[in-house]
């Protein structure tokens, strides 16, 4: 059997830390075997290199091997993408097409973020999984196919079973051997071996002297969280390679390219929100809005009747409570002439405004009303406006980058990119 050492030079993979050496060890085990593994961390820690390690020593080793990233892949043609389909079985459709389980029979495939799937395919890859059969999309011939699976996520499972995003059995199935990643910044003996490892690699490429960080520089990096792992390491190493002239690089040029370098904590402290964190937010979000809403069609009843009566004392003694619900003491001089939304037009979805009474007081003045001259405005309470108006920010915040945006609204790439088409942005 192969020695991790050995591996790790056969991939290129860098580091001594005990929990990448113990990854490799399971890999390692597990590869002479067809069990299905999961390989766990966030993104960009390495989770790649595993399934190549499992394959090239397994006996499938001469067989294919297919990486399907699943998060890219569109909901509505993921299905056709991995089991094939049949000439017209869906609009546009002129041929038949082999999948990637018919393809890749007798080899093995990698599901990276497969806990991006769409709940439909996760029942079509659970019946892989027990007894190997699958379907082509509009075919009812069950074919047969011999694949080993090694599926990889940045997703916290239990959470998304929790939330009834993922299948607990397609889970279970999956993760027969679990393969965790540790974070870059939970291996802080490795981190300067990396960087020194990119900044040779690019020195050779780009044929420039390769950089060096001094003692200061050094002691930031690994202070640093490093939230998006190795991938954002060895974006820093490629930036300052290029772009400095000085190949001592002090402290003060490397705080320019790591960025919230303000914010950083060390590495014990949480990292990201976690999705069911943004999903609390919206639901915040939502209840305000709807809340909103009821006061304004509250205010549309007091209106009307004020209109119907003409009697402003009979309209605030019929509706005292409403009026009160409405209106506080402290209210009463930020909201002296508050307008109030009266009626829909139903042609033209606009509404007509006028000025409702003043805040009740305990002075003879409650009695003065003022109306103002009508004007028509747009009702903009919508929440699809809000949700549209949500993902613009995320996109503008994030550079127009799908990825960041869909992880700060708490959404799959996948839905971020159906609303983008839905609202043609």
């Amino acid at each position: 059997m192969d020695s991790v050492q050995a591996i790790k030079q056969r991939f290129g993979i860098i580091g001594n830390d005990p929990k990448l050496n113990r990854a490799i060890e399971k890999a390692i085990q597990v590869a002479p075997t067809d069990i299905s593994v999961l390989v766990t961390g966030e993104s960009g820690v390495g989770k790649e290199s595993i399934p190549k390690i499992i394959h090239a020593l397994s006996h499938r080793k001469h067989g294919k091997y297919i990486a399907v990233n699943c998060g890219a892949i569109p909901e509505g043609t993921i299905d056709s993408e991995l089991f094939g389909h049949e000439k017209g079985s869906f609009t546009g459709a002129t041929q038949t097409r082999s999948g990637y389980f018919e393809v890749a029979d007798g080899g093995t495939i990698f599901l990276d973020e497969v806990g991006e799937l769409p709940l439909p395919t996760q029942v079509r890859l659970l019946r892989v999984l027990e007894n190997g059969e699958f379907l082509k999309v509009g075919s009812s011939k069950s074919q047969k196919t011999d694949v080993r699976i090694v599926a990889a996520t940045n997703v916290n499972m239990g959470d998304a079973i929790k939330a009834g995003k993922f299948r607990e059995d397609l889970y279970y199935r999956l993760s027969t051997v679990d393969i965790p990643i540790p974070p870059l910044r939970n291996r802080e003996e490795d981190i300067h071996l990396l960087f020194r490892k990119f900044a040779a690699d690019f020195a050779q490429k780009y044929k420039m002297p390769t950089i060096r960080l001094n003692d200061q520089a050094v002691e930031q990096l690994l202070k640093y969280r490093w939230s998006g792992n190795i991938r954002q390491l060895r974006n820093v190493a490629e930036q300052i390679s290029v772009l400095e002239q000085n190949r001592e690089i002090t402290l003060q040029t490397l705080r320019h390219y790591l960025p919230d370098l303000g914010n950083t904590l060390p590495a014990v402290i949480g990292g990201r929100k976690s999705e069911s964190d943004f999903g609390n937010e919206r639901e915040i979000l939502y209840k305000v809005l709807f809340d909103m809403q009821r006061d304004v069609n509250d205010l549309k009843k007091l209106t009307m009747e004020l209109l119907k009566s003409g009697s402003a004392e009979k309209v605030q003694k019929e509706h005292s409570g409403l009026i009160n619900k409405i209106y506080t003491e402290e209210e009463d001089d930020a909201f002296e002439e508050l307008s109030a939304i009266v009626e829909d037009n139903e042609e033209n979805n606009k509404v007509e405004v006028i000025a409702i009474p003043n805040a009740p007081t305990t002075n003879d003045s409650q009695d003065k009303y003022h109306f103002a001259q009508e004007i028509q405005e747009e009702e903009t309470l919508s929440l699809k406006d809000k949700e549209l108006e949500l993902i613009k920010k995320a996109l503008e915040k994030n550079q127009g980058k799908r990825k960041a945006a869909a992880d700060e609204l708490g959404l799959s790439e996948r839905t971020l990119y159906r609303k983008i088409k839905q609202f043609d942005l």
